[in-house]
């Protein structure tokens, strides 16, 4: 007997997982961070690195793409056909698109040719640009909203706990400073002696959680801020996609991706971002005292009226 095959629809498939082929970039992007896909530990790789370097995609070849991102050119076809497309070029020209429609040209982080030949002008050159490129982008892919969220959250919160290890670790320590400069009372859990699931289990819903944390997402941060926020503590985040393990955790987070020279990235659009966030925290912390000692005034001289009338 014949076997029987079973014929397999790939656009009722994917609509069964609530979307469609993407027909552009902000489309894959919506559907990726929709929460409805479910990718193998390389076609997520993929993914993080597409999400991130949308101009390098766009002007790659499958080869070079693949060796960045530390996969077969095979996994990149894989990726394209998940989504509906022929190919990976096929996948690579709403990339093309969205590089037409204005975007920056991420190349502009390799060195000029005008600079000094010199090894050190070279490596100063490339790390200054990268920069720039991570700094120019801040604009475009920050969520105002969820950045005000967090900011609220923070003011509100009695105790800040900021978690951020590895790479992160100088934006963390950098924010406590901060933070404590302008008297909000933080603390920094770093792991010294091991004792980090010590001191966060101290954490109650009245404080909140700064959790800070990077691809490839191999720190302790994701651990520390689930054990606080299985106990209702408000997870509040700083990453850098919408895979990241801190995402399904925060009541808000921030994406800040950073460009890399030589295989290092920098920290100039965190600390940024970071630095703002710190502000306005303080800011709605004065707001709030403000608006505390104007009710406090108000109840003191209406008790006085009210004394007042008594006498009389």
């Amino acid at each position: 007997m014949a076997e029987i095959i079973p014929v397999v629809n790939k656009d009722e498939d994917r609509a069964a997982f609530g979307y469609s082929r993407p027909e552009s970039y902000e489309e894959l992007r919506a559907v990726l961070s929709s929460g409805t896909v479910r990718l193998p530990n390389k076609l997520r790789q993929v993914a993080i690195y597409l999400w991130q370097h949308p101009t390098v995609v766009a002007l790659g070849t499958v080869t070079s793409l693949a060796e960045q991102v530390g996969v077969q050119p095979s996994t990149l076809v894989r990726f394209a056909q998940t989504f509906g497309y022929s190919g990976f070029s096929d996948l690579q020209d709403i990339f093309k698109a969205y590089i037409r429609s204005g975007q920056r040209d991420a190349k502009g982080a390799s060195p000029s040719d005008g600079q000094a030949s010199t090894e050190a002008a070279t490596l100063v050159d490339g790390f200054v640009k990268s920069s720039t490129v991570s700094l120019s982008r801040v604009t475009e892919r920050l969520d105002l909203q969820a950045f005000e969220a967090m900011a609220a959250a923070l003011a509100a919160a009695k105790l800040v706990y900021i978690v951020g290890s590895k790479r992160a670790f100088s934006v963390s320590s950098y924010v406590s400073l901060a933070l404590s400069k302008l008297d909000i009372r933080n603390i920094t859990v770093d792991n010294v002696g091991s004792a980090a699931f010590e001191h966060m289990r101290l954490a109650t819903p009245a404080d909140a959680v700064l959790a800070i944390s990077f691809t490839p997402y191999n720190s302790i941060t994701p651990e520390l801020a689930a054990s606080a926020g299985q106990r209702g503590v408000p997870i509040l985040s700083i990453t850098d996609s919408a895979f990241s393990p801190l995402v399904p955790l925060s009541k808000a987070y921030v994406e800040v991706v950073e460009e890399d020279f030589s295989g290092f990235k920098s920290l100039a659009a965190t600390l940024s971002v970071a630095m703002a966030l710190v502000l306005r925290v303080a800011q709605l912390r004065g707001a709030e005292e403000e608006d505390a000692s104007s009710r406090g005034k108000s109840s003191t001289m209406a008790t006085n009226r009210r004394q007042g009338r008594k006498n009389a």
